[in-house]
């Protein structure tokens, strides 16, 4: 890769750039344009389903003839489709851009093939610069696109030894304020919470996202309870603002029900769903785990031992997982691990990546 510093620190721009978008069904990308001197003339983000993407956005705030053979830093490879906005592939060349230096290739097939129409019309194009940080932020957007369903993120809190709760069921709390005021981070960014029935009906969980001084986050993530109980009248999940979804669980989490929890993801895709945030219970979180449809797990592990019951009994943060011999275990690979407080988080993410259709 041939780039200069300029283009890095372009890139770098671009990347807090595309933040300032909102992430969901489309990516959040940033651009950069420079002069043939390498000075920063122009920046835009996509601000959204059917608005200007960034290179179109960056090249509107410049007048007619000002991008002559000028630079183009973007985080995400030019499109080069018509939707509700044109091929951005096409903006470049007739604005007359004569390089362009993208991160990360479109994994969209109707989408993609920018690239390859940039350098035909003759355009210098470089790509995988900081390709690792525009991964990162495009992850579950990713995701969505090489799957075909939603992000889905499992979440638990764990004593050392294991255990989501004390023998009488109680868990509140094994986690301290900074790993819960993550939690709640974590959620106003999905789109929405799962939770199974169990947890509803012992916690009584508002599945709303909050932040340390009670107020809420702007973005509320949609619940959804699953299983086959009734939530009772008066739950406070009856109470959250964007209202709440529930879907029977006798067939989700039963032998063979695998295939019933695709189809949950499926019918939150069609609904306009990105990042599902799996929290509620650890029949919910096995479920998904087991069907192979966990693309990430936030382990929230605290130094306490809580052990199992006089009767024996205990409640483990995870149970059945299909895992009849260790030849089955399911293997993760540690991407993050964060102190927060006295708590440990770990992140971590399926050691193979599936393919879509893959289960």
């Amino acid at each position: 890769m041939t780039v200069s510093d300029t283009e890095r620190n372009a890139m770098t721009r671009a990347l807090e750039l595309a933040r300032r978008g909102p992430a969901g069904l489309n990516p959040q990308v940033g651009a950069v344009i420079l002069s043939p001197g390498g000075e920063v003339i122009a920046e835009g983000w996509h601000h959204g389903a059917g608005t200007a993407h960034a290179e179109v956005d960056a090249l509107s705030r410049l007048a007619p003839g000002a991008a002559q053979g000028a630079t183009a830093v973007v985080t995400l490879e030019p499109c080069n489709h018509t939707g509700r906005t044109g091929p951005c592939a096409v903006a470049l060349i007739e604005a007359g851009v004569a390089r362009v230096v993208y991160a990360v290739s479109d994994p969209t097939p109707l989408a993609g093939g920018g690239a390859a129409r940039l350098r035909e019309a003759g355009v210098d194009v470089e790509s995988g610069l900081l390709a690792d940080e525009a991964l990162a932020l495009l992850d579950s957007w990713a995701t969505v696109q090489r799957l075909g369903r939603p992000h889905v993120t499992v979440k638990w809190a764990q004593s050392l030894d294991g255990r989501a709760a004390a023998a009488d069921g109680s868990s509140q709390w094994i986690t301290g304020p900074a790993a819960r005021a993550d939690v709640h981070a974590r959620r106003s960014a999905a789109d929405v919470i799962v939770a199974g029935i169990g947890t509803v009906l012992a916690d009584d969980p508002a599945l709303t996202a909050r932040r340390a001084d009670g107020t809420p986050y702007e973005h509320q993530p949609l619940p959804l309870v699953l299983g086959d109980r009734a939530i009772p009248e008066g739950a406070a999940v009856t109470r959250h603002p964007r209202g709440h979804l529930h879907r029977s669980g006798a067939n989700l989490f039963g032998e063979h029900g695998d295939d019933r929890d695709a189809s949950v993801l499926a019918e939150l895709r069609s609904l306009g769903v990105h990042r599902v945030f799996v929290e509620g219970g650890p029949t919910v979180a096995s479920a998904f785990i087991r069907a192979g449809l966990a693309d990430e797990v936030r382990v929230y592990i605290a130094p306490t031992l809580i052990g199992s019951g006089p009767d024996g009994g205990d409640h483990p943060a995870l149970r059945m997982l299909g895992v009849a011999t260790i030849s089955e275990q399911h293997r993760l690979t540690i991407s993050d691990l964060e102190r927060l407080g006295d708590d440990l988080l770990i992140v971590a993410r399926p050691a193979s990546v599936p393919s879509e259709g893959a289960r």
